[in-house]
C-alpha cells in the first residue's frame, strides 16, 4: 500500500513520520486564492472557514491523485490532501507573511481562543478503477496565554516561524510555550486530525495500522523523493 502525501508541509511530513509512515510528497498545482475566488464568485457568497479548508484539500488531492493515473499508472495506495485556516469570532486569520502582520496577529490573540479548521482528503487509488474520494473537517480551539509580553511576541516573530503558518502560530515548535489549552485531536492544529485521517481512510478499505513501518518505493535510502 502506497501513500502520497499531496502538500509539502514539513509538519504534515513529521506527523506521519512519526508513525513510520514515509510518503512520496508532490506539491500540488492548486492556485488556493483563485480556487477560492471563483467558488465565491459563482456562488455569490463567503465560504465558511469549514468549506474554504475542505474544498482546498480537495482540490489538492484531486490535482496530485489526477497526476499520479497520468505519471505512475501502476500506483496502487492513498493520496492524502489537507489544508487549515485559523479564525477567532469567525474571522479568518491567514499567513500572516510579514513580521509587521505577525507582531499585530499576536496583540490581538493574546489571551483570546480562536480555532483551527483543517480539511482533509484522501483519494485511494487502485490501477484499472476509477479513484474513490473521501473527505472530512476536524477542528480545535486553541487558547492562547493572556501574559505574553510584548517582549516575548517580538522575540518570536523575529525567528520567522510565524510568518508563514496558518495563524501565525505553531503548537509543536516555538509557539507551543505561548499556548495554554487545546480542546479537540491535538494533531489538528499540528496540520492534520490524524484520528479523523485513520476514520477516512477506513472509509477506503485501508487500516490504519497496516501503515505503520511503511515506506514509498519511491524514496531513497537517504529519504528523497524520486521525480515524476
Amino acid at each position: 500500500m502506497r501513500v502520497c502525501l499531496a502538500s509539502t508541509s514539513p509538519a504534515r511530513l513529521m506527523l506521519l513520520d512519526q508513525f513510520g509512515i514515509r510518503p512520496l510528497t508532490l506539491a500540488p498545482d492548486v492556485d488556493e486564492e483563485a480556487v477560492v475566488a471563483a467558488v465565491e464568485a459563482a456562488e455569490q457568497r463567503t465560504l465558511s472557514p469549514e468549506e474554504h479548508v475542505l474544498l482546498l484539500a480537495r482540490r489538492k488531492a484531486g490535482d496530485v491523485a489526477a497526476r499520479l493515473v497520468d505519471d505512475i499508472p501502476d500506483f496502487d495506495g492513498i493520496v492524502i490532501g489537507g489544508d487549515s485556516m485559523f479564525a477567532i469570532d469567525r474571522q479568518v486569520l491567514g499567513k500572516p507573511h510579514t513580521p509587521e502582520n505577525a507582531r499585530r496577529r499576536w496583540l490581538e490573540m493574546r489571551g483570546e481562543t480562536g480555532v483551527l479548521h483543517s480539511g482533509h482528503a484522501v483519494v485511494r487509488l487502485i490501477p484499472g478503477q476509477p479513484p474513490r474520494e473521501v473527505h472530512a473537517v476536524a477542528a480545535a480551539s486553541v487558547t492562547f496565554a493572556s501574559d505574553i509580553t510584548d517582549d516575548e511576541i517580538d522575540a518570536y516573530v523575529a525567528t520567522g516561524e510565524p510568518l508563514h503558518v496558518a495563524g501565525a502560530f505553531t503548537v509543536d515548535s516555538l509557539g507551543g510555550a505561548f499556548i495554554t489549552r487545546i480542546d479537540g485531536d491535538p494533531s489538528t492544529v499540528v496540520g492534520m486530525s490524524l484520528s479523523t485521517l485513520r476514520t477516512l481512510i477506513r472509509e477506503l478499505g485501508v487500516e490504519w495500522t497496516g501503515l505503520w513501518g511503511s515506506v514509498d518505493p519511491s524514496l531513497t535510502e537517504h529519504g528523497t523523493t524520486a521525480a515524476l
